[in-house]
């Protein structure tokens, strides 16, 4: 079977079997497409014929290019692709299974202030419907803390009004439900009576279903979502630098930094392990020790 053929029958599993977003199965495939250009360089075969000894040379020559966390995503999306080869038969083990993975650099989440949050959706002008969806966007986003290829995927019928919640469809295929706050409840609505229906009647072919739509009316892509968050920070005048996973990593942090139960934030990220949202913690930890060292008169510096 050729490279092509591998290539269409795990991006099938990871889209089908496990429900992984667009933006994700991208990154894997163009994991596994490094790894394809590197064998034809070396005319080292193809997929099917990778040994330990090419998977050790392989992972060598990324520590030229790549950074250590880079490098760790890239082992980690093989040892996916190559587990579902043997499960299918079609190679007998998976060579990048005893490959070591390089040790990552320690960093933080990034997260804003709440200043400045404030200020970029100020800097939005909501004197024509996009700007009202934009800031819904930036509204959504950090009022709820999901990823952006869950907010996309976000329908109508799974707000619910009276509860005020919205059902989330996370990785995995594991739903969640996520508290909905008054203000952005009553901008989702308003958005939905107004922009939503304005920006549906341009779509002649199709009417989605999902609450975010673009200009011509059809789905709004986790790609579309970063294009409109970057024009808005640009037009804003704000030197920031953020992401639709700033705003999540945002939305954490102000949550610990309330006081808000490390449990109850972990279920609101859909995170499977309390490993993953503990780094927050370290997050608050330097907020409390920067506001000590304004604070306390013996810290503060003359």
């Amino acid at each position: 079977m050729a490279n092509n053929g591998v290539m269409n029958l795990f991006k099938e599993y990871l889209q089908n079997e496990k429900g992984y977003s667009g933006h994700t199965v991208t990154s894997y495939i163009d994991d596994i497409f490094t790894l394809i250009h590197f064998l034809d360089n070396e005319q080292f075969g193809d997929i099917l014929t990778v040994s330990p000894r090419i998977a050790r040379f392989y992972v060598a020559t990324l520590h030229e290019s790549y950074s250590p966390s880079s490098i760790a995503r890239k082992i980690s999306s093989l040892r996916s692709l190559y587990n579902f080869l043997v499960k299918d038969g079609l190679v007998r083990e998976n060579p990048f299974s005893d490959v070591e993975l390089p040790k990552k650099e320690k960093r933080l989440p990034k997260f804003i202030y709440p200043e400045e949050i404030k200020q970029i959706i100020e800097s939005i002008d909501l004197d024509k419907p996009i700007g009202k969806r934009n800031k819904l966007i930036i509204e959504f986003l950090y009022g709820t803390g999901v990823r952006v290829s869950e907010m996309c995927s976000v329908k109508l019928n799974d707000i619910d009004y009276s509860q005020s919640l919205v059902l989330i469809h996370g990785k995995g295929a594991k739903d969640r439900y996520v508290p909905l706050h008054s203000n952005l409840l009553r901008e989702i609505q308003e958005y939905i009576i107004t922009v939503r229906q304005e920006f549906n009647k341009r779509n002649k072919e199709t009417h989605p279903k999902t609450l975010f739509l673009n200009f011509k009316g059809t789905e709004l892509s986790d790609r579309g979502v970063r294009l409109i968050i970057n024009k808005i920070i640009n037009e804003s005048g704000e030197s920031l630098k953020i992401s639709p996973h700033t705003l999540r990593h945002t939305f954490a942090t102000h949550l610990l930094n309330n006081g808000a139960d490390l449990r109850s934030v972990q279920e609101l990220l859909g995170h499977s392990h309390l490993s993953s949202t503990q780094i927050y913690t370290n997050v608050t930890k330097e907020k409390l020790k920067e506001e000590y060292m304004k604070a306390h008169p013996r810290a503060r510096k003359k």
